[in-house]
């Protein structure tokens, strides 16, 4: 009896699916398989490239001095210098890379520390990079340290100062000038000196020396 309840109940069926009711069940499988087929992994970002970080003198001094102070808390500086990078030709009194050396009386050595804010290749890592240490001697006339009371006046400040005094004429004529910027301590005027110079260090176009306290151009080192 059983059986044949089951093959009545299977009979029913088979003529309960009509053939329009097959077409809607073979539309729905083919939805679904259609969805299945679009879900395609999502592809991963690409990290986003980061623009260069361009800052003034007195910035970047700023956060080296605390890498130098960490190293020997009597370290005080004694040059500051700018780099040029692809993406930071010095325009503006601000660089991508600037680089502090210090001197330690007590350690009777000096390191240097390289702040980067640059993304070209060959420039330093971002941040505060040291360099290795190496023997300092206070006799030196070309490395005297100096107190950062003395700098007054910014990289920006300087540069205005050398384009009254020949700069705007060098860039007037060719707008693409790299600018390098230079800060020590003269021995044989006591005092702090910008060299703020157009083009590179080893092929000048012009450099002028302006008072790093005062914003006073002091001469036309070339």
């Amino acid at each position: 009896m059983k059986t044949v309840g089951l093959v009545h109940t299977e009979r029913c069926f088979r003529r309960t699916l009509t053939p329009r009711v097959w077409t809607i069940v073979a539309i729905a499988l083919l939805a679904m398989l259609a969805a299945c087929t679009d879900d395609k992994p999502t592809e991963t970002a690409k990290p986003e490239v980061k623009g260069p970080e361009l800052i003034t003198a007195r910035a970047a001094l700023q956060k080296v001095y605390v890498a130098a102070r960490g190293w020997n808390q009597d370290a005080r500086p004694y040059r500051l210098e700018s780099s040029l990078t692809s993406d930071g030709n010095g325009h503006d009194g601000k660089s991508a890379v600037w680089r502090g050396s210090f001197a330690s009386a007590t350690r009777r050595s000096e390191k240097s520390y390289t702040w980067s804010g640059s993304a070209a290749d060959g420039a330093p890592s971002r941040g505060v990079n040291p360099g290795t240490e190496d023997t300092y001697s206070a006799s030196n006339s070309s490395t005297q340290v100096f107190d950062i009371a003395f700098l007054k006046i910014d990289s920006d400040q300087a540069l205005a100062t050398a384009q009254k005094h020949g700069g705007d004429k060098i860039m007037e004529k060719a707008p693409d000038t790299t600018v390098v910027y230079v800060c020590d301590w003269n021995h044989n005027t006591n005092e702090l000196i910008w060299h703020v110079i157009y083009g590179t260090r080893e092929s000048p176009k012009l450099t002028v020396a302006v008072n790093a306290s005062t914003a006073e151009f002091i001469r036309v080192e070339k």
